[in-house]
């Protein structure tokens, strides 16, 4: 479809502000959906990175002995 002008191109014989109002609504949301997926992405890293801290923290506070001991056994040797 070719235009005469840039103003007809944008007018589109009367459907331009439909189409334009359409373009625009797209572009608000995928900025607000790429927005909102960035958001969540770091509020799950952070939640991670407190689990991760937390479970550090409970395994050197629950546990201060070795978890497996050693024994030495003499054998009388003949």
């Amino acid at each position: 479809m070719a235009f005469d002008s840039f103003s007809a191109f944008i007018a589109m014989d009367g459907h331009g502000p439909y189409v334009w109002a359409c373009y625009g609504v797209f572009f608000v949301a995928m900025v607000a959906l790429m927005a909102g997926s960035v958001r969540s992405r770091n509020a799950i890293i952070a939640s991670c990175r407190r689990g991760y801290e937390t479970q550090a923290d409970k395994s050197r506070v629950a546990s201060p002995t070795p978890s497996a001991t050693f024994t030495r056994v003499n054998i009388p040797q003949d």
